[in-house]
Parts: C-alpha cells; sequence; structure tokens
C-alpha cells in the first residue's frame, strides 16, 4: 500500500517586500535628502533674523568712522569722530550723568530687589499675591505713564515739602529708574531662591545662627548669582532709558538719551556715532564679567551655568 505525499506549496516573496524594515531602510535616504534642506531654509531664516535685528547697529559702528561732518554723509574712514566726541565737554557730561544714574539704579535695584525676592520665595501669605501683581503692574505701566506721574511728585517733593535732594537731577534719575528695575530684579531673585533647597538655611538656624549671619553666609552666596544678573540688567535698563530721563532730567544733569533726542532736531553728526558705539562696547564688556562671573560661580558649586539658567531660576 502505497502512503501518498502530501505536497506543501511552498510561497516564493520578494525579499525587499519580506523585510519589515526594508521599508525604513529605503525611506531613510530620503529623509536625509529632506533633512539638509530644511536645515539649510532654517539656517538662511535665522541669519536673516540676526541681520534684520543688528543691521542697523552694525551701520552706526560703521558710520562712526565716518570723517564727514553729517551722520549720514560718508567722507572717509578715520578716527575723527572719536577725538571730537572726548574732547566735547558736553558730551563727556551726558556720559558721566548717564553712567552714574546707571550704576545708582543698579545699586538700588539690587538691594531692594535682593530683598524684596527672597521675601516672597521664604514667606508666605496673603500678601504674596498683591505684592507679586504690583509688581508686575509696575512692569507692564507704560513708561509714559510714569514719567507724567514723577514729574509733579519730584516737584511737589522738592518745592512744597522742603526735600531740596528732590530738585537734584541725579537723584531724579536713580529714583526713577529703579522703579522698574527693582520688579525686574525681585522676579529673578525669587525665581532663583525658588529652586533652591531650604535645608541649608534650616540647618544653619538648627546649629544657633542668627537670622543676619544665616543671610550673608549661607542665603547670599546662593542668591548671587541673580543678583549680579539683577544689577547688570538694571545697569543696561537705566543707559537707555529716554522716556523717563526727559522728564524729570534738569539742566545741569542731562543723561546721554535725552542728548541724543535732543540732536535729533539739527544735523547728526558721527560723534553721536562714535559714543553709541563705546556704550556698546561697554554693556558687552560688562555681559561678558557677568557670564564669567555666574561660570565660575556655577563650578564651583556643580550647578549649570549661564545667565539664562539663572533668570529661569535653576
Amino acid at each position: 500500500m502505497t502512503n501518498p505525499t502530501l505536497t506543501i506549496p511552498v510561497m516564493r516573496t520578494d525579499p525587499a517586500t519580506s523585510d519589515p524594515g526594508s521599508a525604513d531602510r529605503e525611506s531613510a535616504p530620503a529623509a536625509r535628502r529632506r533633512a539638509p534642506v530644511g536645515d539649510a531654509l532654517l539656517g538662511v531664516w535665522g541669519i536673516a533674523g540676526l541681520l534684520f535685528l543688528f543691521f542697523p547697529v552694525l551701520v552706526i559702528v560703521a558710520y562712526s568712522f565716518n570723517t564727514g561732518r553729517q551722520l549720514q554723509s560718508w567722507q572717509g574712514f578715520g578716527l575723527d569722530s572719536y577725538a571730537n566726541a572726548l574732547a566735547n565737554p558736553t558730551i563727556i557730561s551726558t556720559i558721566q550723568v548717564s553712567l552714574a544714574a546707571a550704576v545708582g539704579s543698579a545699586l538700588v535695584s539690587a538691594a531692594l530687589g535682593s530683598l524684596a525676592g527672597v521675601a516672597l520665595a521664604r514667606s508666605g501669605g496673603r500678601w504674596t499675591a498683591w505684592l507679586v501683581a504690583l509688581l508686575g503692574l509696575a512692569m507692564v505701566t507704560p513708561e509714559i505713564v510714569n514719567a507724567v506721574s514723577l514729574l509733579p511728585w519730584f516737584v511737589t517733593l522738592g518745592a512744597d515739602w522742603g526735600l531740596w535732594w528732590f530738585n537734584l537731577g541725579q537723584v531724579r534719575l536713580v529714583i526713577a529708574h529703579s522703579l522698574f528695575a527693582c520688579a525686574v530684579v525681585t522676579f529673578i531673585v525669587r525665581a532663583r531662591m525658588a529652586g533652591l533647597d531650604e535645608s541649608l538655611e534650616e540647618a544653619a538656624a538648627d546649629l544657633g545662627a542668627p537670622p543676619a549671619q544665616r543671610f550673608w553666609t549661607i542665603t547670599f552666596p546662593l542668591m548671587r548669582p541673580a543678583v549680579i544678573s539683577g544689577a547688570l540688567l538694571s545697569f543696561t535698563l537705566s543707559l537707555d532709558n529716554t522716556v523717563l530721563s526727559s522728564f524729570v532730567s534738569v539742566a545741569g544733569a542731562t543723561p546721554w538719551p535725552v542728548y541724543v533726542f535732543a540732536s535729533l532736531r539739527s544735523t547728526l553728526r558721527p560723534e553721536i556715532a562714535a559714543v553709541s558705539t563705546l556704550m556698546l562696547l561697554l554693556t558687552l564688556v560688562a555681559l561678558g564679567l557677568v557670564a564669567l562671573i555666574l561660570n565660575r560661580a556655577a563650578k564651583r558649586t556643580g550647578e549649570g551655568s549661564g545667565i539664562a539658567q539663572t533668570l529661569a531660576g535653576g
């Protein structure tokens, strides 16, 4: 008796379709071809955005070397504008007023804003929400509104109440510039303190350290990067504040932005571009020093580095 033979049909498949990963391997070259195109377009768009932002600054820097008598009329390359600006007593006086007001605003804002930031981060209560709301209101209020309200206030304090120091232009500038800067420093310090552990401060309190000693030995070193960043921002915000300075400044204490604004009524000279370039270099140097300080502090503490992380509260 013969056993029947069972025949099993064999299905032939295409190797290209039987491998599940073959489709991905085929689409990978196409994806790699598309990726460089997208990256190139994003790069071109980024460069265009940077040029749009910084091209006017580059133009001012270039025209600061103009030897002509008018800023918009290029006559040749030279350092005459820098020499003329440094030899002009009026320009030197305005620069001194601006730098003094910026330093004063940075110190006042750093002191008041740091204390307010620590209070908001470490002390809770109903007043916290109200203080945050008031600080936010101070940041979003238009400068023209602050300027219009500050001018009669200064006049009343100086003339009617006999507080003569409110008639000083330097005092007015420091107070006016510190209003907005204090809010900025407060939020920066608050974000920094909110991201720090309170165990070190609690341990110092358990060991019997008084509040002042705890603050200077534990709290302040931890919040120092935020204080430095806030002071830097206050300094730079004060340098280019034109609206408030135009309203509260007095004769004999004219800051640089007000001088430039007044010069728009006549022909702009290359000296203005030269001094603007020097102020830009000063700002860049200040940024570099603060970045160096923050990086060294981050290496000592083992934390992340950078101003952006400090502003974010990391």
